[in-house]
């Protein structure tokens, strides 16, 4: 099948030629005839099957004879993530290349009125986070009277989000009779609730059973015997360091380790940045741009960058920690295998994680291959053996005789650490406190040349360490 046969006009046709598409995907094939003849669509494809296209095609097409009007959009696009909805303006922009069409790109980290005036002059097409267009609609900034398209991108991930109440909300905020475009990776039962009260005789377009990953993925499996932070990112470094991984993806639970993983990367010479919701968006869109182009090999994530995001050419997905989430298993690893090409995903997991790894291969219903890292699966745990042996043998000083503080010492060096280097041995506990050093000054025997001064009349350099005394010495120190 061709893109000729779905109906499109010349102009659009012309548009997808020139961005370097010959045939439409199974799921464009599918979605793309109902959506031009006006009917609600339920598109369900995992990651990287081109669902963008699936709907900003048939609205292009639609939205050609016509024109907006200031503050009411003719459409809406909701997406979860700045990024994502980034990404679908870009798409928005390629295909309708030819066409007198406004778009209107609202998320937040940005300023508002230039946002405004762009909703002033009138948009055909609005592309929003759900957040940032409550904002605009409560300052009375946007009127949904005159939304006849309404685009749901990435819903399962809205669900994960906490979106679903916001979703809800602006299905009730658009009229009534309006067509529906409705997108998402999986299925869940409030996905599904959402379906049947707000979709009216949905077309249901399913191109491969829910939460299934890519057959272009081959994944691997790193076990280690040690859930230490240093041993994990010696072990991430071995899988980043083999042959045949040109960029790659890394995704990490937490924000926090995010950053730590980064700076490691960074300090061992890997071409490396972060990214996560805490960044300002122009700090988030110059480094995902790096990383598109190449400037920059390695992108470390949280799960922001995990749905939806169409970067080409990613050979590489590591999960630095086995996502608590299975379903978001599936999309991170969707970040590479697309558009037909064939990738690779590594999987870190240690023994903290077997809950969350077992959900995952049950949810994925395949075994994942182990990896073997020219003996890293097990010299992390040897290791760090190795580490405590040494800490037993070390001698301890005479004020951590009582066991207390030089416990404390060993709970610190089990945190996760920004450095990777090797954790030396701390010498510290063996020294005298400098805090100690002035009190035990104090309390040596006044020098002869003073024995006929009072004893409350002392040098100022010996009444320093007695400050808020005065003259009056109490009788415990006497």
């Amino acid at each position: 099948m061709t893109f000729a046969e779905l109906g499109l006009s010349s102009k659009l046709l012309e548009a997808i030629e020139t961005a370097g598409y010959t045939e439409p995907t199974p799921i464009q094939a599918g979605a793309i005839p109902p959506a031009l003849a006006g009917k609600d669509v339920l598109g369900i494809a995992q990651t990287g099957t081109g669902k963008t296209a699936s709907f900003t095609l048939p609205l292009i097409e639609r939205l050609s004879r016509g024109r907006a009007k200031a503050r009411m959009p003719r459409s809406l696009i909701i997406a979860p993530t700045r990024e994502l909805a980034a990404q679908v303006a870009e798409n928005f922009e390629t295909y309708s290349k030819g066409q007198k069409l406004s778009m209107a790109l609202l998320i937040g980290g940005v300023a508002f009125k230039p946002q405004e005036e762009i909703l002033n002059k009138g948009a055909d097409v609005l592309i929003a986070t759900p957040g940032r267009l409550l904002d605009h609609f409560e300052r009375g900034k946007l009127l949904m009277s005159g939304v006849q398209f309404l685009v749901v991108d990435e819903a399962d991930r809205m669900l994960d989000m906490g979106f679903i109440p916001d979703l809800e909300r602006i299905f009730k905020m658009v009229p009534p009779r309006r067509q529906v475009l409705f997108f998402s990776a999986t299925m869940p039962k409030e996905i599904q609730s959402l379906v049947d009260r707000f979709l009216n005789d949905p077309e249901r377009v399913e191109v491969s059973r829910p939460a299934t990953t890519s057959v272009n993925i081959k994944q691997y499996l790193v076990k280690l015997g040690s859930s230490v932070a240093k041993d994990k990112r010696a072990a991430l470094r071995a899988a980043m360091n083999r042959d045949g991984v040109k960029n790659g993806i890394i995704f990490a639970n937490r924000k926090r380790d995010v950053d730590i993983v980064a700076r490691s990367l960074q300090r061992h010479g890997f071409s490396a940045a972060p990214i996560h919701g805490d960044l300002d968006q122009s700090s988030r869109t110059q480094t995902l741009a790096d990383f598109k182009s190449g400037e920059l090999r390695f992108l470390v994530a949280s799960d922001v960058a995990a749905r939806g995001l169409d970067i080409p050419n990613v050979s590489h997905v590591f999960n630095y920690d086995v996502p608590h989430h299975a379903d978001d298993y599936v999309h991170r690893i969707g970040r590479t295998g697309r558009a037909g090409n064939t990738g690779e995903s590594v999987t870190i997991s240690t023994s903290a994680d077997s809950k969350s790894l077992a959900a995952v291969l049950k949810l994925i219903q395949q075994d994942i291959e182990i990896l073997e890292l020219d003996g890293q699966t097990a010299a992390p745990a040897a290791k760090a053996k190795s580490d405590e042996a040494a800490s037993e043998d070390k001698p301890k000083s005479r004020r951590s005789s009582g066991g207390g503080r030089s416990k404390s010492r060993a709970a610190k060096s089990d945190k996760p650490q920004a450095d990777s280097a090797p954790v030396e041995k701390d010498d510290t506990a063996s020294e005298t406190p400098p805090a100690r050093q002035p009190a035990e000054k104090a309390e040596k025997p006044a020098r002869p040349a003073r024995k006929d001064k009072s004893r409350n009349r002392r040098s100022d350099s010996q009444d320093r360490p007695v400050v808020g005394f005065g003259d009056h010495v109490p009788d415990f120190m006497s």
